[in-house]
């Protein structure tokens, strides 16, 4: 019994005595592992410095082109038409006093010449009766009763001659008027828009003729909110400087005009306050440069009109500014979440005032990725073991931003 249990419980034991002595010797005998500080990955960020400027706070705007001065052309007598210019044509380039028109005179030539026999026969009768006149003075030479009677001296027969003859003339006149008015003239240099009327035609007193723009001058109501205007060097009197363009033939034409006026109301409907712009000579007939284009009625424009000038501004892009904060970089290469005073904001950018010195860094990186207190590394820069930063070559420099 005592054999069997040495033969077969004891080798088991032994063997695992020895490997309990093994680990344990193995565990008192091994090293210590390497310790490496961990190494900390820096956020590689686009500082930039920013300095104070003076800038223009500009505000965008839109509208339609318009002429200052349109007209209808409208008849002033009746009959047909006899005549018609070929310039007095949708489109037509007309200049001022250029006959457009002829109604048929016949009637009023005919009228005048009435008019004219009805005046010479007025003023043969205003002469006779001045002739009697001076006939009754030497009748009463002699008169020994006083003053002679004013019937005697056939006054009052002589002012009723007078007043025929003015009422003959008045008559002669108004034929003579409506003789002219048989021809239609352009008012003003100017664009046809329209004709309503073509040959043989029979117009009466007061029909529409046709549509004339002039083109000395074009209008642009612009509209802008009420918080707008504090941009404006003058809310009363916003004489100013406006840019205006437009898409044609394939590119953007620009052209420059002038605020002349405010409406001076808010219009109800979208509670816009209407400034108006001028632009002289839109179709460029006085002048027109090599490649030139002109600025067309109904053309849609984009505005920008100058605002009051402002010092110590920063402009940045919109995009850098979080919640009215931007992130800067500190001279130790930590992040600051700083609150700034935004005075004005385009699609693109923003205008900064009183908040950000000359010389400070901006952060362009996102500002999502980074938070207050954050040490990073600024691009074109990189850190060397002990810590230090180390420029980076200009090809790695390069590659970085157009990375960015």
């Amino acid at each position: 019994m005592l054999m069997t249990f040495l033969r077969r419980v004891l080798p088991p034991i032994l063997i695992l005595i020895g490997f309990m002595a093994l680990a344990a010797l193995l565990m008192a005998t091994k090293e210590e592992p390497e310790k490496k500080e961990e190494e900390v990955q820096l956020t590689l960020v686009d500082a930039r410095n920013v300095q104070q400027q003076q800038v223009s706070l500009n505000l965008p705007s839109y509208g339609v082109v318009e002429p200052k001065h349109k007209t209808l052309l409208v008849g002033e007598v009746a009959g047909r038409v006899l005549t018609i210019a070929p310039e007095f044509v949708a489109g037509g380039v007309v200049k001022k006093g250029q006959q457009l028109a002829v109604i048929e005179p016949s009637d009023y030539e005919a009228d005048l010449a009435q008019a004219q026999a009805s005046l010479a026969q007025a003023q043969a009768a205003l002469e006779e009766e001045q002739a009697r006149g001076e006939v009754a003075k030497i009748e009463f030479q002699g008169f020994d009763k006083g003053v002679p009677p004013e019937l005697g001296l056939r006054k009052p027969q002589l002012k009723k001659e007078q007043a025929n003859v003015k009422f003959a003339q008045a008559a002669v006149d108004r034929a003579m008027r409506n003789l002219e008015r048989t021809v239609i003239r352009a008012p003003f240099d100017g664009i046809v828009k329209t004709r309503n009327v073509d040959l043989g035609q029979y117009v009466t007193l007061g029909t529409n003729l046709g549509e004339l723009y002039s083109t000395d001058i074009a209008e642009i109501r612009l509209p802008l909110s009420n918080s707008d205007l504090a941009y404006l060097e003058s809310v009363d009197n916003p004489d100013t400087q406006v840019v205006l363009t437009a898409k044609l033939a394939g590119r953007d034409i620009t052209w420059e005009g002038n605020i002349v006026r405010s409406e001076g109301v808010i219009d109800a409907a979208n509670r816009m306050v209407y400034l108006v712009a001028e632009v002289n000579d839109p179709y460029l007939h006085q002048n027109r440069a090599v490649g030139e284009l002109p600025l067309k009625f109904g053309t849609f424009v984009n505005a920008v009109i100058r605002g009051r000038t402002v010092d110590g501004i920063v402009k940045l892009p919109r995009h850098l500014v979080r919640n009215g904060e931007v992130a800067l970089v500190t001279p130790d290469n930590t992040i600051e979440m700083r609150k700034v005073n935004v005075v004005r904001s385009d699609v693109e950018h923003v205008y900064i005032k009183d908040s950000i010195r000359n010389g400070e860094k901006v952060s362009y990186t996102p500002i999502n990725t980074l938070s207050a207190g954050q040490t990073v590394r600024l691009l074109g820069e990189q850190a060397d073991d002990s810590g230090k930063q180390e420029s980076v070559p200009t090809q790695q420099l390069a590659a970085a931003e157009a990375q960015e």
